[in-house]
């Protein structure tokens, strides 16, 4: 009797430990859903009902960013949001992905103040959005410009012939999948691409000479050689309205009758998960084991994921070459 006695009472016990662990797994269930869902929404801050300004950050490798296209539609869309600040440090990008986010920020413009904040850099794509918001401020050493287009792929025909590897083509027409990796350009491909890059180029002015009124004609078609300048020469060529970080922003906006005194609220878009081979801890792996490890390989997996990996016309300024390891 007594030995039934321990068992029901060990079944019970049994039970409630059951019980209990259902109950965490329930709750963890739940908050997963929660972050999920708030996630999708754009974030905690998002959801802030009170009057506030909002900040975007655009960082980095400029692509046609979906998430952050909804992003700033959201922003556009919220009636707690009385002003926008666009905190953008970027060498710019794919032209296309700087083309789509300029358009976002001008609808966005339609609805809202809203003022780029230029920290580091905003060149090339990165200049492009931000003269889609309606004023620009950048610190007095800030790289602003770059006012152009480009294409690049590499030629490996050297290469692949010092290895003795011959690749044959066989196409539809000389000017079918030109240039291509394998042999070097021809005159007639390379007039192609140029034709491309010249009419997105006179894309890239003519939006510069609409959206900088401050700027004549000849003023507007001198400057986009490529040249970057500093914030202060950025300003003294037009290309600003002033020098400053996030309070002078906010000031422009007090001029556009947003209250200085709401809180400055950032907006993050949903984080995009990268595919397992791409992760930063098996990317440096692998590229410990080619040779290239070190202090210098999260530097190098960067410029490859970020510069090798965009495809099409780039509107980008950066050094061309990797950083150099350091002692």
């Amino acid at each position: 009797m007594s030995q039934a006695a321990d068992n029901w009472l060990d079944r019970r016990s049994l039970r409630r430990k059951l019980g209990f662990w259902r109950i965490i797994a329930i709750v963890f269930a739940l908050l997963c859903g929660t972050l999920g869902w708030v996630a999708a929404n754009g974030g905690l801050t998002s959801r802030n009902a009170a009057p506030h300004i909002a900040k975007i950050r655009i960082e980095g490798t400029i692509s046609e960013d979906e998430k952050l296209m909804a992003l700033i539609k959201k922003v556009g869309e919220e009636e707690a949001v009385k002003g926008v600040i666009l905190a953008i440090d970027s060498p710019g990008g794919t032209t296309a992905g700087g083309e789509a986010l300029y358009e976002s920020v001008r609808k966005l413009a339609e609805k809202k103040p809203v003022v780029s904040q230029v920290g580091t850099l905003a060149a090339s794509a990165g200049y492009m959005i931000a003269v889609a918001s309606d004023h620009i401020v950048a610190r007095k050493s800030s790289i602003v410009g770059s006012i152009g287009v480009l294409f690049q792929y590499p030629d490996l025909s050297q290469l692949l012939t010092n290895a003795g590897i011959k690749v044959e083509t066989i196409k539809s027409s000389p000017l079918k999948a030109e240039p291509n990796f394998f042999n070097p350009a021809s005159e007639e491909a390379k007039s192609m691409i140029r034709r491309m890059i010249l009419d997105s180029y006179d894309w890239f002015v003519s939006i510069v000479d609409e959206r900088r009124p401050q700027l004549d004609r000849t003023q507007t078609l001198a400057l986009p050689d490529g040249s970057v300048f500093t914030g202060r020469q950025a300003l003294a060529n037009k290309l600003v309205d002033g020098l400053g970080g996030e309070e002078t922003a906010i000031a422009w906006l007090k001029t556009k009758g947003v209250d200085g005194e709401l809180e400055v609220i950032e907006w993050s878009p949903q984080t995009e998960t990268v595919p397992w081979w791409l992760s930063s801890r098996i990317s440096s792996l692998l590229l410990r084991i080619a040779g290239l490890g070190g202090s210098n390989a999260d530097s190098t997996l960067q410029f490859l994921q970020e510069r090798l990996l965009v495809n099409g016309l780039v509107s980008q300024w950066d050094v061309d070459s990797l950083p150099a390891e350091r002692n």
